[in-house]
């Protein structure tokens, strides 16, 4: 472990920021696969501490490529799985026996004996014994070498949730409603997902002889700077590896940001004050100081910290107003631009006038809950506008209404003048409301379901595109073949994804492009789809209508953007923000984050408000992407 630097000095374990997720899951494959190595050589058994869920991902595929390419043996390594969900047999789809089969444990050369998870299905009288077992197991096997962990929204490690302690040991516990909302789209619905699991305990943890937390993407950031600057409380149980002896946690750059040496760097040395660097401190005083920009004196800027900045940019009236001038020119309302006006301060070109505009929505829901406003200012503008929907979002259709289709298709059925002329309609819902009930409440959907349910989402965006003005013919559902094939949390896109997404762009040679997924976890729907759009414009580069492309970042489930970062504010109108709720209430199934987005809006205008600029009713931002 390389020695902490001065601009660690909050944090109080060790942390590694990688550029990405797979260098990062790339060094610690390589650190478990030495420490396999080590113990064989001294004829022991490696006893390797294993998670689940989207984060190690990366990690069990180099694991994979180690075994497969350089011939690392599992065949002397003990496993134990942190947590499985109480009620879930080991054959279900989401179980984490299941999940660990397919992301792990059916690639290498383990024996079936040396893997231990928790039961999911143990009696409830006999609870208390399996997980004493469990540990009894553990203490045989000589303790966990090295236990990898993830955490979740709500700090916890294993499904230790808020509240649980420090000398907590495996047992049963009933799950906190946000890591049941995280965990909705694998269930299609909060309601699906069970509300308890065994886990092992934070004692438990903290009795391995090495911890390595990983955490990937911008989501993560807030809590991971609170496990790791914050204090050592119940309320965050990742905040206990503070006191354990070999901890470090392994983080790419989104997870890094709201670390004080990466937020706020400032506070902990030099800086080279950029202009979003500059941005960034200023707005950050203005909210700490409660006074809006223009407001700022000089004594706010040396009790701050930033002294260094305005003797470098000062006196702070001067300051203020460049950043004031810079915030409120981020704000139009014209997305594409404002045809015959002089463009030298708006974020958008001004021509070509109107423009060709590709809106791209990883699920189908996704570009109405980002960016439905700004959807319907476009084409109240005039501009040529296409929703591309990359996947068919079945996997988040409630098996509720794919029975309601068929039930309906039935009646329907059955009211006929001549009812001879649907027996194809009505053996199409009969075989569907056969395969829901072979298939139970979690059983996996077959290819003919999975049809259905894409087709009632299909029918959803047009619906809530039809409230934004934009026709069906103007709604491109694009079935990504890596959605199609895969599940969450276990997709894997490939050739034939990126040139679909290729084609599209060549055929439509857009002038603007809206996407989102920058900040997402990595193994997301969302950051997958936004890979394959950067990969597609790369191999395009050379083509002429690509230079010319602006391409704008939304952002929808994920962190909002915060005003430094903001290169496009359009304001939304309170009619505006109606119409989007409006569209948002053509989808059936939408979790809690994605409801709260015309609240979301609001409150990106209350921060706009909060800094001095014009008061406005909602805001949807927008960050400029740099293609690489």
């Amino acid at each position: 472990m390389p020695s902490r630097s001065a601009a660690e000095i909050y944090e109080r374990v060790p942390t590694q920021v990688f550029p990405g997720s797979a260098q990062a899951a790339a060094a610690l494959a390589q650190e478990v696969a030495d420490l396999i190595r080590t113990k064989n050589k001294a004829g022991k058994p490696a006893v390797l501490g294993l998670a689940t869920g989207s984060t190690p991902v990366p990690f069990y595929r180099e694991l994979i490529r180690l075994h497969k390419e350089e011939k690392l043996s599992f065949k002397n390594v003990i496993t134990f799985n942190l947590d499985e969900y109480y009620g879930l047999d080991a054959s279900h789809p989401e179980s984490y026996a299941r999940f660990m089969r397919d992301q792990l444990f059916d690639h290498i050369d383990i024996p079936v004996e040396n893997i231990n998870i928790p039961s999911g299905t143990v009696p409830g009288d006999q609870v208390f014994a399996h997980c004493r077992a469990y540990e009894e197991r553990i203490d045989s096997a000589g303790g966990i070498d090295i236990q990898i962990l993830g955490i979740g929204r709500t700090g916890h490690i294993g499904f230790n949730e808020p509240g649980s302690s420090r000398d907590s040991l495996t047992r049963r516990i009933t799950l906190d409603r946000v890591t049941r909302q995280d965990a909705a789209s694998d269930f299609r619905g909060e309601e699906n997902v069970p509300r308890f699991a065994i886990t092992m305990g934070v004692g438990t943890i903290l009795r391995a002889k090495k911890l390595a937390l990983m955490a990937w993407g911008e989501n993560k950031a807030a809590v991971v700077a609170k496990a790791l600057e914050g204090p050592v409380t119940e309320a965050v149980s990742a905040s206990f590896l503070q006191e354990h002896a070999d901890a470090r946690f392994l983080i790419d750059q989104g997870a890094a940001r709201e670390l004080t040496r990466i937020k706020l760097p400032w506070l902990v040395g030099p800086v080279s004050w950029t202009p979003r660097e500059t941005r960034r401190a200023v707005v950050w005083q203005s909210f700490h100081a409660k006074r809006t920009v223009l407001k700022l004196t000089d004594e706010d800027y040396n009790e701050h910290g930033l002294s260094d900045l305005l003797s470098e940019q000062g006196p702070a009236y001067q300051l203020n107003i460049r950043i004031f001038n810079q915030l409120q020119h981020t704000i139009t309302g014209w997305p594409g631009g404002k045809p015959d006006a002089d463009d030298t301060y708006r974020p958008e070109r001004a021509r070509p006038y109107p423009k060709r505009t590709l809106v791209f929505s990883p699920e189908p829901q996704d570009a109405v809950v980002g960016m439905g406003g700004t959807i319907d200012r476009l084409v109240e503008q005039g501009h040529d506008v296409r929703i591309v929907s990359l996947t068919s979002g079945s996997l988040r259709v409630a098996d509720s209404e794919a029975d309601k289709f068929a039930s309906t298709l039935l009646e329907l059925a059955s009211t006929a003048d001549t009812p001879a002329a649907w027996s194809h309609q009505t053996d199409y819902a009969r075989d569907i409301l056969h395969i829901l009930e072979e298939k139970g409440e979690f059983g996996e959907d077959p290819p003919k379901l999975r049809r259905l349910k894409g087709l009632i989402l299909r029918g959803e965006l047009r619906d809530a595109a039809h409230a934004l003005g934009i026709s069906p013919d103007q709604v491109v559902i694009l079935d990504l073949p890596f959605y199609e094939k895969g599940r969450y949390r276990r997709f894997k896109a490939a050739d034939d994804d990126l040139a679909a997404v290729k084609q599209l762009l060549q055929d439509f040679k857009p002038h603007q492009i809206y996407a989102t997924g920058d900040a997402a976890d990595p193994s997301s729907v969302s950051a997958i789809t936004f890979r394959l759009i950067e990969s597609a414009l790369r191999a395009c580069e050379f083509e002429e209508w690509s230079s010319s492309c602006s391409f704008w970042v939304y952002r929808g489930k994920e962190r909002p953007l915060e005003p430094h970062e903001i290169d496009m504010a359009v304001p939304m109108s309170p009619v505006q923000i109606e119409r989007k709720a409006r569209a948002l209430s053509r989808y059936a199934a939408l979790s809690s984050l994605e409801k709260d987005a015309p609240e979301s809006n609001r409150q990106n205008a209350r921060t706009y408000d909060t800094l001095g600029m014009a008061e406005y009713e909602a805001i949807e931002s927008f960050h400029r992407w740099k293609r690489s």
